[in-house]
């Protein structure tokens, strides 16, 4: 299958799946974030939308161990900052529908949370095509103290996913199962 079918299919079994009220564990986030040895803590988290896992809860607890947290912003030309944000703000809905940060205050995060429509055994994910978070973690990837974790449903892995030079690799794949 190619990208298209694949996020066409996830995303679908993705919405069926929604009332099921699974979610991640904080402390597996937690954990690996120890593992690491992440000195930062700006965590950069996003604001879940179309079915994706619902990473509030998450962020409120980093918050309350003061890590500071930031959410994207969508730029112009498929780019995207990460900017100050705290559980107790508002947010504002862009134009693709997706709630961002009020903040004009930019936060690059040590630890990215990065949502995904399918993922493989070899940390490759689909988004929704757009390239924003590859085009973001390229920057960023070959700097030290920064980790990426992608968070997903466990029956979001697919046996392949085909990828390209543009594509990122993830370090961590966490789901409600395992991590």
């Amino acid at each position: 299958m190619n990208k298209s079918e694949i996020r066409k299919k996830i995303l679908k079994v993705r919405k069926f799946n929604k009332f099921k009220n699974l979610n991640i564990n904080f402390q597996k986030v937690f954990n690996v974030i120890k593992k690491e040895k992440i000195k930062g803590r700006v965590i950069g988290g996003y604001y879940p939308y179309n079915h994706e896992i619902d990473i509030m809860e998450i962020l409120e607890k980093f918050e309350s161990q003061n890590y500071q947290i930031s959410l994207p912003k969508i730029k112009k030309n498929f780019q995207m900052n990460f900017f100050q944000w705290s559980i107790k703000e508002p947010l504002a809905i862009n134009k693709y529908g997706i709630p961002e940060p009020t903040s004009n205050v930019i936060k690059y995060p040590n630890i990215l949370l990065v949502p995904l429509v399918a993922y493989d055994k070899d940390f490759n994910r689909i988004g929704y095509g757009g390239g924003f978070y590859d085009r973001y973690m390229a920057k960023f990837n070959k700097r030290k103290n920064f980790v990426t974790i992608g968070l997903a449903y466990s029956f979001q892995k697919v046996k392949k996913i085909p990828i390209d030079k543009y594509d990122m690799k993830l370090d961590y794949i966490i789901t409600e199962k395992k991590g």
